[in-house]
């Protein structure tokens, strides 16, 4: 599951990218407004965790932004302000939900699961390619109905392939979504994972010279 953040205090990003990875999320990080609304409309998320105050565009501005794209994609807004102003002009540009800072840590995941509790049909937490299903709430993985365990990284790389059927990922890209350009990343580190997922039977094509693609009938 992959989440956006986009807040301007990098103690705070950071702190949220390390709570949430340790949760299994996979998470991207802006640190303003314009450089958040370029990523939400440029890649898919399951959530986004929005500033209100952001330099470049505030959060509200984002928002309605987004949801004029018809980028439905559930939005949990964060501000240091805790007025009712504020809170009504963030849930009126189309927030889901509404978080004052500071706040706990575990008061964050809770709303973060209540709103992917949301029916699939909005949020899309099913994923399914050829006899793979993918839940991204659950965690739960498998094939032709029957549950397949994976590593942490191997259900990274398994949801991104997912997310994308039968477009070519680069090395680059696999790694800056699954290990976010983690350091003591060796250059063979996606093809042992992508063998990984081959022995647990996940057709994944190699295509020589540009990365790797997940088939829509191969799986």
């Amino acid at each position: 599951m992959r989440i956006l953040v986009v807040e301007d205090e990098h103690p705070i990003a950071e702190a949220l990218r390390k709570g949430l990875e340790q949760e299994r999320y996979a998470v991207d990080i802006a640190y303003t407004g314009t450089d958040g609304y370029e990523l939400a409309t440029g890649e898919v998320y399951d959530l986004i965790i929005l500033d209100l105050m952001l330099p470049g565009m505030d959060g509200i501005e984002v928002c309605t932004k987004l949801r004029k794209e018809n980028i439905h994609t559930p939005v949990l807004m964060l501000t240091a302000k805790n007025q009712l102003r504020d809170k009504v002009g963030g849930l009126d540009s189309g927030a889901d939900d509404y978080l004052p800072k500071p706040f706990a840590f575990e008061e964050l995941l809770a709303r973060i699961r209540a709103l992917l509790r949301r029916p699939i049909s909005e949020t899309g937490t099913q994923l399914r390619v050829g006899e793979w299903s993918l839940d991204t709430v659950s965690f739960e993985v498998k094939q032709r109905l029957v549950p397949v365990q994976l590593s942490s990284k191997e259900y990274s790389l398994l949801e991104y392939l997912m997310r994308h059927p039968g477009q070519i990922l680069s090395k680059e890209q696999i790694i800056a979504h699954v290990w976010d350009y983690e350091s003591n990343i060796l250059p063979n580190t996606v093809e042992v994972y992508v063998k990984k997922l081959r022995a647990k039977g996940v057709s994944v094509t190699t295509i020589r010279g540009f990365g790797y693609k997940m088939g829509v009938s191969n799986v």
